[in-house]
């Protein structure tokens, strides 16, 4: 059974080891968060993802809002795929799937008929307040950047 924060519901803390080792911790950041899971360093979907929040990383910056992606790649690998795409985003390392599961992001998937666990492609827009002000449980990689900028934009021209 997943467990996905809601809408209006205070967003779980964490505290959590970004690319750099340094921890990343909710109840220290006083800004907007887009907090986006995804599978994999590298690979195509994820690429694309991290690559469309980058060249938006001015735009969410000047709304007053830090881009953060977690998967359960290490650090190490973080920093590789970070320098191989010149990504402007912070990415946290949750190997455990601590912080995944706590966003319910660590479901069942299917992939050419077998099942298995893995990280389910999410994002949640957090408040300077730590609520979970809007959030996306099952996302497909084209234009979600931008659908994330423009959710961004009418909830801070409100």
């Amino acid at each position: 059974m997943t467990n996905i924060p809601e809408i209006g519901q205070p967003a779980p803390d964490f505290s959590t080891p970004d690319q750099n080792d340094n921890l990343v911790k909710l109840s220290e950041l006083n800004q907007w968060i887009v907090l986006y899971f995804y599978p994999k360093d590298d690979t195509p979907g994820c690429t694309t993802e991290a690559k469309d929040f980058t060249d938006l990383a001015a735009e969410f910056t000047a709304l007053g809002a830090k881009i953060i992606g977690v998967s359960p790649d290490s650090s190490k690998s973080h920093c590789k795929f970070i320098a191989k795409h010149n990504l402007e985003i912070t990415l946290l390392s949750d190997p455990e799937h601590q912080l995944i599961e706590a966003y319910g992001g660590w479901r069942l998937k299917k992939f050419m008929g077998k099942e298995y666990m893995g990280v389910a492609r999410s994002t949640f827009l957090i408040s300077p307040d730590k609520i979970i002000a809007h959030s996306w449980p099952n996302v497909k990689t084209k234009g979600h950047a931008q659908a994330v900028l423009k959710k961004l934009q009418e909830l801070t021209t409100k």
